[in-house]
């Protein structure tokens, strides 16, 4: 999908919003209507008075959540920022929020103008499964050795192919990213993985989370992934892993840090 041409004479807008993407199909739009973009668009347009097209920071997939999800639009509707937010939060869903609304720059762009992204993904260890983080963590009912997994994770870091751990249906046309961030850290029964990279390819820290899992189970040695790295080869990798533990936690843009997009905000 490409991204909207630039209207005539209109202001440009970007806003950070936060959505749990349980009931949605993904951020991207469908033909059901039933996406993130969807709902916001919809609700724009009830405030602009005329049809808006958003550009999202990261086009994250069904179940996934964001803390903070940035997109652009623009519209030559007069209408003070409060109305973006409060008037836009007033016609969404109860799992979408606008945060907070910038006036910016023409040449601002979600997407392109991103220099570094951050993710969360959240592991509950339980022996039974929890009603009330089923949606929100990926659930493990064994138990997780997370210095294992702290070892392994630091053979990702840098910058490196990360082909193992893309997706196949994955558009991106270098495999090539800079991790600079991959901690692993405990809240109570939950294993927290905070990732930042200058970019993400398509299931990347799913994959990645899916094989430290398994070298947190025993199933391979912290070794293993670093040389599955160096395989650059996804069908040697291990399962993505589920999406209800991820969350888009920050965007970085140089000089709009009015946005509020960084530093990462933390998953509850």
């Amino acid at each position: 999908m490409s991204d909207p041409a630039p209207a005539v004479g209109a202001a440009r807008y970007a806003l950070r919003l936060a959505y749990d993407g349980t009931p949605y199909d993904g951020w991207q739009t469908q033909p059901s209507g039933a996406t993130v973009q969807d709902h916001v668009e919809r609700a724009l347009a009830g405030i602009a008075g005329h049809p808006v097209a958003t550009v999202c920071a990261g086009r994250t997939d069904s179940g996934v959540h964001a803390l903070a999800q940035v997109v652009h639009f623009e519209s030559d509707a007069a209408r003070p920022l409060a109305a973006w937010v409060r008037g836009t939060n007033a016609l969404l869903p109860q799992g979408i929020a606008i945060q907070h609304a910038l006036r910016v720059d023409a040449g601002f762009h979600a997407r392109y103008g991103a220099t570094r992204r951050a993710y969360t993904y959240l592991i509950h260890r339980g022996a039974q499964r929890h009603p009330l983080v089923a949606t929100r963590a990926g659930w493990v009912f064994r138990p997780l050795d997370l210095a294992r997994m702290a070892e392994a994770a630091r053979a990702l870091e840098g910058e490196h192919d990360f082909s193992s751990f893309r997706s196949s249906q994955c558009q991106a046309a270098s495999p090539v990213r800079r991790m600079e961030t991959l901690r692993l850290s405990e809240r109570g029964a939950l294993v927290v993985v905070d990732l930042c990279a200058n970019a993400f390819l398509h299931h990347m820290v799913r994959n990645i989370v899916g094989a430290l899992v398994w070298v947190g189970l025993g199933r391979r040695p912290p070794e293993w992934v670093r040389e599955l790295l160096a395989a650059r080869d996804r069908r040697l990798g291990a399962p993505t892993f589920a999406a209800q533990g991820l969350y888009l936690a920050g965007v970085e843009y140089p000089g709009v840090e009015a946005l509020g997009t960084w530093p990462p905000l933390q998953a509850p």
